[in-house]
């Protein structure tokens, strides 16, 4: 967004901001993304679950893309917990969660071409989770053609039809595949007539299409199980669990900038639906923030769709939001070190939409938001590499004086920064 108001900052050596107590009590921890995804979530949870016994999605389908880069081996996820690189950590993907079966085993398989250590004893899925057929990847490329130049840019993964499904409850779950394959026929024929009368043109083969789950189900049963008593006794057994959200606050399809929105709760309260899990056992949410990303600097195309991603200066009147819903307690700056080559870096702290100022809001129109002015401040910038860096002491000086103020405007601290793609490019902040 263009700025046509800018305030200038000048800086001094900003204390940090005093640190929230962490409520290491709680056995849960969450990473959220406070944006519009694609902040880096799944490399800060590959380098937590290194600390944790289980790591979980909540929510979402394999619309979501994380990528992980150990050493020279690059992982890319869209349904696993990208937590499962770690060879001690049990993943989980819970009822909230739908699932393409056929998606989920190439995404297996891809990554065990690539290195993944021994998943096979580590994974469970919820009965309870939804699945995603080839027909919902139909009908959501028919959706979005139908809706002609306004068009909300969906992955045409079926996961908004798969939602639906499962809102007009004629869809079907994990646990319907498990169980007796008559009934569960009935079932599937049922929604494809549904589909057929309302999409009169669409191709459903239905014996092919279960002569096809047949198999899968019986790939699929060793690693389905009730994922809720599961999860619960972990928490009476004092298990660390770590939450990997997908998407991000301003995607949620109730908080988000609807209708350009995924088809799930991605902020904080799909974390306890989308499990089955209370909410006082969450300790603390885990937020990844975006700085200034160009794309040929910061590689910035979607790992599931390849289409370039959107960047801009850091949105502060968006993380309040995500913050007021969510309620963050630790922040992580990813990709500090795509501003490096910066003589200036922004933050955007106010709108101006019809001259009135907003700074604790967020306009829930997209036409509104189009119309708002931003007023930035402006930090001169460090122009050296921060790459190598692993301490926060010896980032450069102006680098250490944008993560301050970051953590003031925002008022939650910020406990890591990334400066690098791989595993080890992360520094802890105090």
């Amino acid at each position: 967004m263009a700025s046509h108001s800018e305030e200038c900052l000048e800086l001094n050596g900003n204390a940090p901001a005093k640190r929230s107590k962490m409520m290491s009590d709680r056995p849960v921890s969450v990473v959220l993304g406070t944006q519009w995804g694609d902040e880096g979530k799944g490399k800060i949870v590959d380098m937590l679950s290194s600390s944790a016994d289980i790591v979980c999605r909540c929510q979402g389908g394999n619309n979501a893309g994380h990528t992980v880069v150990i050493g020279n081996k690059e992982y890319d996820f869209h349904l696993l917990p990208s937590g499962i690189v770690n060879p001690h950590c049990v993943a989980v993907l819970g009822n909230g969660v739908v699932i393409h079966l056929e998606n989920l085993f190439d995404e297996i398989e891809k990554n065990e071409k690539k290195g993944l250590p021994e998943w096979k004893n580590r994974l469970f899925i919820s009965d309870r989770a939804h699945l995603v057929f080839d027909v919902h990847q139909k009908v959501d490329g028919l959706q979005e053609k139908g809706r002609g130049k306004n068009e909300i840019g969906t992955t045409k993964k079926g996961i908004g039809p798969a939602y639906s499904s499962k809102a007009t409850r004629n869809g079907l779950r994990v646990g319907d595949l498990m169980g007796d394959f008559n009934i569960f026929s009935d079932k599937f024929c049922n929604l494809m007539s549904y589909f057929r009368k309302r999409y009169r043109d669409i191709e459903i083969d239905e014996e092919k299409e279960l002569s096809k789950f047949k198999v899968l189900r019986e790939r699929l049963r060793p690693f389905v199980k009730d994922t809720i008593p599961y999860l619960h006794n972990a928490i009476k057994a004092g298990k660390k669990i770590l939450i990997e959200g997908a998407q991000s606050n301003i995607l949620d399809i109730d908080f988000g900038l609807y209708p350009f929105v995924t088809s799930s709760n991605c902020s904080i309260g799909g974390v306890c639906t989308g499990l089955g899990i209370p909410p006082h056992t969450v300790g603390r949410e885990l937020t990844d923030d975006l700085g200034e990303k160009l794309i040929k600097r910061g590689h910035e195309y979607g790992t599931t769709t390849g289409r370039k991603r959107r960047v801009g200066w850091l949105d502060i009147v968006m993380l309040r939001y995500t913050q007021m819903i969510s309620g963050c307690t630790t922040l992580a700056i990813t990709k500090l070190d795509i501003l490096d080559e910066f003589e200036e870096v922004k933050i955007g702290v106010a709108y101006l939409l019809d001259g009135k100022k907003i700074e604790d809001s967020f306009p829930a129109l997209d036409e509104d938001l189009c119309r708002v002015k931003v007023e930035y401040l402006t930090f001169p910038g460090w122009m050296s590499n921060t790459e190598d860096v692993r301490k926060f002491s010896e980032l450069p000086a102006n680098a250490q004086k944008y993560v301050y103020k970051v953590q003031e405007l925002i008022g939650v601290p910020v406990k890591w920064i990334g400066v690098g793609k791989e595993r080890e490019s992360i520094i802890e902040v105090f």
